[in-house]
């Protein structure tokens, strides 16, 4: 078990700059996952702290130890991938018995590690099967025990689940979840869902373009989001946004409805609402004109646009709307609710 500290990191390739003084403290036995779009950095930030790519500035260092200059066999950790990485010539039991093999550990302790993960992650009865006769999920389990049974400080999941059909993304990101707890190991996950990187993480390392837009609790980036960016990457569906005149705590948006927020601001900013937090008020400052539904069982979004503008607005309604295309419906908006973001930067403007 170890904390790791990302230093000031830089990474280059030639005079392309990809990685932009990442700073990050991650505590011993912490779930940390690093999310963002793809192109981001997320996958190249999980190789530098792997050893699979070269540091260009800054400092890693895992356990108190700096470890820029380590070889990845070197570093203590297991890294499971997209692909699982499985020898297809090889059982269950010799796929997770190779990397002890390799470190030359007594046929004994490597029979004893590879049962006691076949018995955690519950595929003892395939142990003796080849890897094209297992399912997705059940090759993803075998990866996992490959990485348990080294008994490392680190685990580092570079997008484990993208393989998977939806159903079983769902059942496999919560026993990843209830496994890392129940193993108390430091990790770090990569993945592009935002839903999956809230139901997993300790704290989330939100990443855009090479730099870390917040670093915080899934509560955190919710209900205070730092920037437009993490406003509308984390939530779904995504927060509404509208160019605002903010004037003695009130949001004048287009088309002249007035709504209150919170801060004592004025100018040109970024007004922003999500859709779950859009309160059905007949007397509401806010009118959106019905353009589609979108039935979900407990809820329904209406997807429509403020009434005499072309800005395009999202309500989620508890249960079973049936408002025709064209229909108007007005809605209220809690100022403590409400969010507003520098008009230039897109950075959040204080409370």
């Amino acid at each position: 078990m170890a904390d790791i500290q990302l230093k000031d990191l830089v990474k280059s390739y030639g005079p392309t700059e990809v990685l932009h003084h990442i700073e990050g403290d991650i505590k011993d036995g912490e779930f940390i996952v690093i999310v963002g779009p793809s192109g981001c950095g997320k996958s190249t930030l999980l190789r530098m702290i792997a050893g699979l790519e070269t540091v260009t500035s800054g400092e890693i260092a895992i356990g108190g130890k700096r470890v820029n200059e380590l070889e990845p066999a070197s570093r203590d950790i297991a890294m499971v991938f997209q692909n699982y990485a499985l020898y297809p010539h090889m059982s269950v039991r010799e796929n997770m018995a190779y990397g002890l093999k390799i470190r030359k550990l007594s046929k004994e302790e490597i029979n004893r590690r590879v049962e006691e993960a076949a018995e955690i992650l519950e595929i003892k009865q395939y142990l003796d099967r080849k890897p094209r006769q297992l399912s997705g999920g059940q090759r993803q389990r075998v990866a996992m025990g490959r990485a348990i049974v080294r008994d490392p400080q680190v685990f580092l999941f570079d997008e484990p689940l993208s393989n998977l059909d939806a159903k079983l993304r769902v059942q496999m990101r919560l026993e990843i979840r209830k496994l890392q707890q129940r193993l108390g190991v430091t990790s770090i996950y990569v993945t592009h869902d935002q839903v999956e990187a809230m139901t997993l993480g300790d704290r989330l390392m939100v990443l855009n373009g090479g730099y870390v837009e917040q670093f915080g609790t899934p509560i955190e980036l919710y209900d205070r989001p730092a920037s437009v960016f993490v406003a509308g990457f984390i939530g779904s569906p995504a927060m509404n946004f509208l160019p605002a005149e903010v004037q003695n705590g009130q949001a004048v948006l287009p088309g002249g409805a007035q709504v209150p927020v919170m801060g004592q601001h004025s100018g040109q900013a970024t007004f922003g609402i999500r859709p779950e937090h859009l309160q059905a008020d007949e007397a509401g400052p806010i009118a959106i004109q019905i353009d589609m539904l979108e039935q979900l069982g407990a809820n329904t979004l209406l997807h429509g646009r403020l009434q005499g503008t072309d800005h395009t607005l999202v309500a989620s309604v508890p249960g079973h709307a049936t408002d025709a295309p064209g229909t108007l419906r007005r809605f209220a908006v809690p100022a403590e609710r409400s969010h507003l973001f520098d008009a230039t930067s897109g950075k959040r403007l204080a409370d």
